[in-house]
């Protein structure tokens, strides 16, 4: 007996709760259009800052390239001279900012890909946002003229379509935050696979990510060779 009493308040308060939202049904429409639109505007935002990262990145690339420039003049200069110590010093210091380098490139190649994506996501919540507004305007005028005609025919029918509308636009936000949890995590394992390689090539397997010191030495020798 006692369960039969807890079930038929369950469904009670789940019938009232209904009854709730139906009624309510418009100003449930606009504080989830509010919300959609500031989740777009927060997006936008992403977007934005991901921008501004991938630009200072291309400046930071931008100034490691004009010291290995320097660096390999002045580093020719050394070897003609024959200052051994401190062409190796500085060739060292190349090695170094090339690997810089590298790391620069392939950090604004996965920023491009991301930005990309980013703005992919944007666009798409940008035109469900503007359906969503538009709905919204149509659901107050259709509320507007269910009411005259209720007034006029003194029926009682209940508002079926916005809470359709609604339960339609919740679904879509689901699909969204699926879609944004499946790039971020799409991001979050390229890093992993880099180290992984990093520290492959660390062990002699495969091909080194970066020049050491004897290669740039080599590599500036066969251009004095070349040039005499």
């Amino acid at each position: 007996m006692f369960n039969l009493i807890v079930t038929l308040l369950r469904g009670r308060a789940h019938d009232a709760e209904r009854a709730f939202a139906d009624r309510n049904a418009i100003p449930l429409l606009s504080q989830q259009t509010r919300d959609a639109a500031n989740a777009v505007q927060s997006a936008r935002r992403a977007v934005a800052v991901a921008i501004a990262q991938n630009e200072q990145e291309k400046s930071q690339h931008a100034t490691i390239m004009s010291r290995i420039a320097d660096l390999e003049t002045r580093t020719l200069v050394a070897l003609e001279k024959g200052s051994e110590g401190l062409a190796r010093e500085a060739a060292d210091t190349i090695a170094y900012l090339e690997a810089e380098r590298d790391a620069s490139e392939k950090a604004q190649a996965q920023f491009t890909t991301a930005i990309a994506k980013l703005k992919g996501i944007v666009r798409a919540a940008e035109a469900r946002l503007q359906d969503l507004q538009r709905g919204e305007r149509l659901a107050r005028a259709t509320e507007q003229a269910q009411k005259l005609d209720l007034a006029a025919a003194g029926s009682g029918l209940a508002t079926l379509d916005e809470a359709e509308e609604t339960l339609a636009r919740l679904r879509a936000r689901q699909s969204q935050n699926d879609t944004i949890a499946s790039v971020l995590k799409e991001m979050d394992s390229t890093p992993r696979s880099a180290g992984i390689i990093e520290k492959l090539a660390n062990a002699g397997c495969g091909a080194p990510l970066r020049s050491s010191a004897d290669d740039v030495l080599a590599r500036l020798r066969t251009r004095i060779n070349n040039a005499a």
